[in-house]
């Protein structure tokens, strides 16, 4: 219906030529957002306040398997909270999961469905497959309707082959040869959109999913610090813990620093506190 009002009022307007001729040549900055947002202050409403995941993880399939990679900063609002975290999840031997959002929330969700994989591994005797953590994940946070903050890129290889997924807080879910999430994912998106191809060996997907991290971490003030990667393959998975360091710290003396008493200066008599037992 609306490609059809958009044609129909494309012949009234005279054809093709005029309407083309109605399109502003030049780009600029449009103010009728502004107002719109003053007119709903007027009326009491709130604006939106910024939220971040602060994070920038991403995965692939290659030729052997799957591989996955996030950065490792935590951020407390503006702070650095943390500045080599681990986002990469353990969920089973064959399968593993990257973490953005709340990191509470990530942990609890993923070390939650981690357990109950064990326990099916014990009652089965059987590996686990990646179709099963899916499931899990998806089932919890749907019923928690985004107030859980997990957003995930879950990653294994099971019976079935390689796999590769990713969860929203609401619960929705994609099946993709490469996916990235995350407050950095768009730097990263465009790195795996312009050079991501069918059937890459080990060596050139863990160089694609550094490269795409280390675009989140220099583009993205959320993602920071170092490059994480695991490789999962049929039988065994390698976790490189800081496969790359693109941010060291080069400032730090190796003797350490030692002040001399009297070293900073005082604008006032030092404050005593008071003893409470006199």
């Amino acid at each position: 219906m609306g490609y059809m009002c958009w044609s129909s009022e494309i012949a009234y307007s005279g054809g093709m030529a005029r309407f083309a001729a109605d399109v502003p040549t030049r780009g600029g900055f449009s103010f009728d957002l502004c107002q719109r947002n003053e007119m709903l202050l007027k009326k009491g409403n709130q604006l939106p306040t910024f939220r971040k995941t602060g994070t920038t993880i991403v995965g692939l399939v290659f030729e052997d398997g799957v591989i996955l990679g996030a950065d490792t900063r935590a951020t407390e609002g503006p702070i650095v909270a943390d500045k080599n975290c681990e986002k990469i999840h353990y969920m089973a031997p064959n399968i593993y999961c990257c973490g953005a959002g709340t990191a509470a929330d990530t942990e609890a969700v993923t070390d939650m469905v981690s357990s109950q994989l064990q326990l099916h591994r014990y009652a089965t005797g059987r590996e686990s497959r990646v179709v099963t953590a899916l499931t899990l994940l998806k089932s919890h946070l749907f019923s928690y309707q985004g107030h859980v903050s997990a957003a995930l890129v879950l990653g294994g290889v099971d019976i079935t082959g390689p796999h590769l997924h990713t969860v929203y807080p609401h619960g929705s879910t994609d099946t993709l040869p490469f996916a990235t999430m995350g407050s950095g994912s768009l730097a990263a998106m465009a790195i795996f959109e312009s050079k991501f191809r069918e059937g890459l060996t080990r060596d050139e997907g863990i160089k694609l999913v550094s490269e795409a991290i280390c675009s989140g971490i220099f583009n993205d003030l959320g993602s920071g610090s170092n490059v994480d990667v695991c490789v999962i393959t049929r039988g065994q998975t390698e976790y490189l813990r800081n496969h790359q360091l693109p941010n060291p710290r080069t400032y730090v003396s190796s003797r350490g620093y030692n002040f001399l008493k009297g070293h900073t200066g005082k604008t006032g008599e030092p404050y005593i506190p008071p003893n409470p037992r006199r």
